[in-house]
């Protein structure tokens, strides 16, 4: 059952606070620099746990700035368990967002930018998502990757980046590090950034999607018993 949103008034800054348990909740603020309609904005996207996590989920959104809580056992399988910040998109779109920092409760802890069919813990989708650090990993040596499930239920896969010739390109560099998920027709380019200004091209993968998207953040802990926070700035979408 969601909790109520409980808005806490201070100075003339707005901070809203969403606990979203089984049931989806969609945070909306009242303040003037807020577009209703605005895309770009964190107040219009809906909040929602995908799969069976162990611990409620918590955002806190603070004038330009996101901040969620999550736990939940990972993004990688047949089936998912994260938090999702998200909202309905048709078309193309082309979406950006700092990550100010993610807390580490595993390794492999994950935030990023997803693109998904529905909300089953076993949808079809796309994820451009960061690690915690640097660390090596499997067959990556940075702390970037794309992954994709093909097809509903079908197992989870990755593109890494050359090992021989990446160097520390797709490295995050915490809060300078934006990451940005772009989509015309079925082909999905995902780039990274120290600066939103200059993007380095990481993908560039085809799959056949819904022109129907749930778009948004996506962050799990790896953990089931453990939750991270990662923060969020300064989202762009265009669409």
């Amino acid at each position: 059952m969601a909790m109520r949103i409980i808005n806490l008034l201070k100075n003339t800054s707005l901070l809203l606070v969403t606990l979203c348990f089984l049931n989806s909740c969609k945070t909306k603020t009242a303040t003037n620099d807020t577009k209703e309609n605005d895309k770009s904005s964190f107040s219009e996207l809906i909040h929602s746990n995908i799969g069976a996590l162990t611990k409620p989920a918590k955002t806190i959104l603070n004038q330009n700035n996101l901040v969620i809580v999550a736990g939940g056992a990972d993004i990688w399988g047949t089936n998912d368990e994260f938090h999702f910040t998200y909202q309905k998109v048709t078309g193309d779109f082309d979406i950006s967002v700092q990550i100010k920092s993610l807390s580490a409760a595993n390794t492999y802890t994950k935030a990023g930018i997803m693109a998904r069919t529905d909300l089953d813990d076993n949808s079809q989708h796309v994820y451009f998502q960061v690690f915690p650090d640097n660390s090596p990993r499997n067959k990556n040596n940075g702390g970037s990757e794309f992954q994709y499930r093909a097809e509903k239920g079908g197992e989870m896969k990755a593109i890494y980046p050359d090992m021989e010739t990446a160097g520390n390109q797709f490295d995050v560099n915490f809060p300078n590090t934006w990451v940005r998920l772009k989509r015309s027709g079925n082909v999905f380019e995902s780039y990274i950034s120290t600066s939103d200004k200059e993007w380095k091209l990481y993908s560039t993968f085809t799959l056949e999607m819904p022109d129907e998207l749930f778009l948004g953040l996506a962050v799990t802990a790896h953990n089931s018993e453990e939750q991270t926070t990662a923060e969020f700035a300064s989202l762009k979408l265009k669409n």
